[in-house]
Parts: C-alpha cells; structure tokens; sequence
C-alpha cells in the first residue's frame, strides 16, 4: 500500500511555495499518495495520513496558540514532522540562548520581556553588558536590530542606526506593549558583503545550501505579506560554515527533528554565528540544488517507515 503523506500549508501560502511542486513529484515519483492539506481546514482526518510535514504553514503568526494546539492534535494522530514538542520550541526565538548555553555561536542577543520598558532595554543593549554571553561581546557596531521573539518572514523585524535609537525605543515599545517579548541584536555588517549562509540537513545530514542577500535597510519599511522577498543564489559553504551548522544540529539531535535549516552570517571577526535555526516551516530552496527534492523525500519515507 502507497504511504500516504501531507505536505501541510496554509490557505494563502501554497501558491507561493516553491518547495511543493518538486516535492509532490519527488514523493510521487516514489510511490507515495501526497496531498496538500491546510493546517486549520476543519474537515482534514489527520489520522488518514502515515506522515503529516509541515511545510509552508506561514500564516500562523496572530493564531500561535491556536497553531500549537492543532500540531499536538496532529501530532496524536499520525506522524508530524517536525515533532509538536520541536515546533513549540523552535517557534520562539529564545531558542538561541539555548543554543549559546550548548556552546553554539549565536549572534549575541538580548532579550526584551513584556512589562520592561523599553528605552532601558535599548539603553542596556547599547551599553553592552547585558548583551554578552557566550557567543561573545555585542560591541563595535553601528546598527542593530529589534524584532519579535516569535515571528515568521522578518515581520516586524528593523534596522535602526544606533547614533539615533529613539526609532527602536518606538518600535520595541510597540512589541511589549502587544505583549510581545522581543530581541535585540547588532547589525553585522558583514551580512551586506557577504550574505547569510542557509544551509539544509535532512535526518540531520547536509544536504545543500544557498545565499541569501541582506534584506533589512535602515529606516525601511516593516514587511507587509506572509514573508519579505529574498534574493537567493546557491552557495558551497565554507568549512567553518559546516562545523557550526553541524554544531547546532548535534546540540538539537536528541529533539529528533526531521529537517533543519541552519541560518549564519559572519561576526565582526569574521567567523561564522547562528542567526536563525528554522525547524518549523522553513523554505528549503531545492529548486536551487539539483537532487534535493529527492533526497528529502527519500527522508520523509524512511521517517514513515520507522518508530521515530
């Protein structure tokens, strides 16, 4: 019997998602029933399914709860992959410290609770101090970045000039005052050169990686949409790119997730740090690396095969 697997998305994201058409064909290709259903369509019998991935579920941001609650359901009923578990940790940014306490490299950060004020936040943040810890000093930088804990597509992610923060007190004040933590970090301007480095692991293996241009300008406008629109090229990464990437998923391997995509830009010194660690709905660009579609497929299948 064909093993019969969800793609999940979202009701205005499928048509945006560049990963599903070489996906479906890949599956389908090896003898899977593949279909698409939407994370919040009522009438799906989840339990139909031997695996449910969540792919391009890119609305949930405004309905989190409502987005968790679902994945548990799932998640009884059939395979769901990423894991519920994994999902609800990944979805919130302070995953990062985390990962700094596992002794990854991370962009240094500090983070901004609900009920803080947030002119002291930015103030501390500035300062220094209450943004090192052990992905090193937040120091020597002339911008930085405010954005939400828990977001998708850079919304509500800005870049603002340090010599004039009173833009960021406005912004982050905005977040906590929706009760939104939020995080600040230094603009590594090496990112504008350079880029950042994605680079994909299925069953925590790499298997390809791309380019992604630098997306936020000071003073620009917040993103509007599902996701900002990103400038991406392939990219054979470089050796200290592998180790850190390889880092990150050895620290993250006993929550046994299916996919990770691994986001680095390079520090004031030049080495490499974790940006982002995408587990829940990441694109994984395989139209940019030939093969890929396919070997995450093949992933997918085994996953569906075994007690994991």
């Amino acid at each position: 019997m064909a093993m019969r697997i969800a793609l999940v998305t979202a009701r205005d994201a499928l048509a945006l998602d560049e990963d599903m058409p070489p996906l479906r064909t890949a599956l389908v290709a090896l003898g899977a029933e593949v279909t698409t259903p939407e994370w919040d369509d009522t009438g799906v019998n989840w339990s139909a399914f031997d695996v449910a991935v969540l792919r391009s579920t890119w609305d949930y941001m405004g309905r989190l709860e409502e987005f968790l609650g679902w994945a548990e359901r799932c998640g009884a009923v059939t395979r769901l992959y990423n894991p519920p578990a994994l999902v609800r940790w990944n979805t919130d940014k302070h995953y990062l410290l985390d990962l700094a306490r596992a002794g990854v490299p991370v962009v240094p950060t500090r983070f901004a609770e609900p009920g803080e004020a947030a002119g002291a936040a930015v103030a501390a943040f500035l300062a220094g101090g209450a943004a090192a810890f052990a992905a090193g000093e937040a120091c020597g930088f002339d911008e930085f970045v405010v954005k939400p804990a828990v977001g998708v597509g850079s919304r509500d992610a800005a870049r603002f000039r340090r010599q004039d923060p009173s833009p960021a007190v406005a912004h982050l004040g905005r977040l906590l005052e929706a009760g939104r933590a939020a995080l600040l970090q230094p603009y590594l301007a090496r990112v504008d050169e350079a880029g950042e480095t994605a680079l994909m692991h299925f069953d925590g293996r790499f298997s390809h990686a791309i380019r992604k241009a630098a997306l936020l300008r000071p003073d620009g406008p917040l993103v509007a949409g599902l996701f900002a629109p990103e400038k991406i090229t392939a990219r054979r990464p470089a050796p200290d790119e592998l180790a850190v990437a390889a880092a990150a998923c050895a620290a993250v391997a006993d929550r046994q997730p299916l996919y990770t995509r691994v986001d680095l830009i390079r520090d004031v010194a030049g080495r490499p740090v974790v940006l982002e660690l995408e587990m829940t709905e990441p694109s994984l660009f395989f139209p940019f690396a030939p093969g890929s579609a396919e070997a995450f497929a093949r992933a997918i299948l085994r996953r569906g095969q075994s007690r994991v």
